[in-house]
């Protein structure tokens, strides 16, 4: 009976490994077939789509997208919102949720604006005006300020800062440490994970934010790399988009297909949150389980 139960549980153990595998593949395969046709030359690509693996593996593609200075300053840009976003948030985020958690006048109003704000939002064309009238169109600002603090993060942030033995504050309110002294020298050193975990939130948001950035930056130059990402996947305009680079290939007569070419910006545009990710993946993890534990 035991070895029939044995049997048993590792013939599901078996099927639950296979069905998992394949759904990795399944998970997979689209990013292994964006990594194929990147470097697939111009005439196999004319010949069929559909490439597993490629006869003769080129970087056209690559060589054209790095030397557009457009896609290059695009990735500077990006990289400046990431860094000064995901910072801001994370700094008025923590301390937004420190206030809320102190006994102090209004608070229960100010916890329920922020949950108010959670269930509504106030919608497209309001936003819009507001950053209009605050004179943030076409500045990077618009696209930091008006997501500075994110709800749904204030709240698990604010849970975990609750979860912190309230003991410590005493004693430190008992050696005659202020409000300030509190929160920069117990509280963020304890919410660590926590922070790092919607740091990483705050950082994926910012980096993937492309419908912002089409709406309140008029100006070219100041794109995003997601929006020539659109540029040149959705509306598969290399030549003016990447102008410098289309230059360079109309002297040389070799351009890439577009495919290829906007295959390979994914690949570029994605290749900086796979590496920063494993750094931050146990933070991750453990922000996520104790910032809803409490005691």
């Amino acid at each position: 009976m035991i070895n029939q139960k044995s049997m048993s549980g590792r013939l599901a153990d078996i099927i639950n490994i296979i069905l998992l595998g394949l759904l990795a593949l399944m998970m997979l395969f689209p990013f292994y077939y964006i990594l194929t046709i990147s470097f697939t030359s111009n005439e196999e690509y004319k010949l069929s789509e559909l490439i597993l693996w490629p006869d003769r593996w080129v970087t056209d593609a690559y060589t054209y997208i790095l030397k557009s200075k457009e896609f290059i300053h695009s990735i500077g840009v990006t990289i400046y919102v990431t860094a000064v976003g995901s910072l801001a948030n994370i700094i008025l985020t923590a301390t937004m949720a420190y206030a809320i958690t102190r006994n102090i006048w209004g608070q229960k109003v100010f916890l329920f604006l922020v949950l108010f704000t959670f269930i509504f939002n106030a919608g497209m064309i309001p936003t819009y005006l507001i950053v209009k009238a605050t004179g943030l169109i076409n500045s990077y600002w618009a696209l930091i300020i008006p997501g500075a603090i994110n709800s749904f993060n204030l709240i698990v942030i604010r849970q975990f800062i609750l979860s912190i033995p309230g003991e410590l504050n005493e004693a430190a309110l008992i050696d005659g440490a202020n409000d300030l002294q509190i929160f920069t020298r117990i509280v963020l050193p304890l919410s660590k994970p926590a922070l790092a975990a919607f740091g990483l939130f705050y950082a994926v948001g910012h980096w993937n934010t492309y419908f912002n950035a089409i709406l309140y930056l008029n100006d070219p130059s100041k794109w995003t790399v997601q929006v020539i990402l659109r540029q040149i996947v959705i509306l598969n305009d290399t030549t003016n988009t990447l102008a410098s680079a289309a230059r360079d290939a109309a002297r040389s007569g070799h351009l890439p297909p577009g495919e290829t070419i906007g295959m390979a910006a994914i690949l570029l545009s994605t290749l900086p949150i796979l590496i920063v990710y494993p750094f931050l993946q146990k933070h991750f993890a453990k922000g996520v389980m104790l910032g809803s534990v409490k005691g």
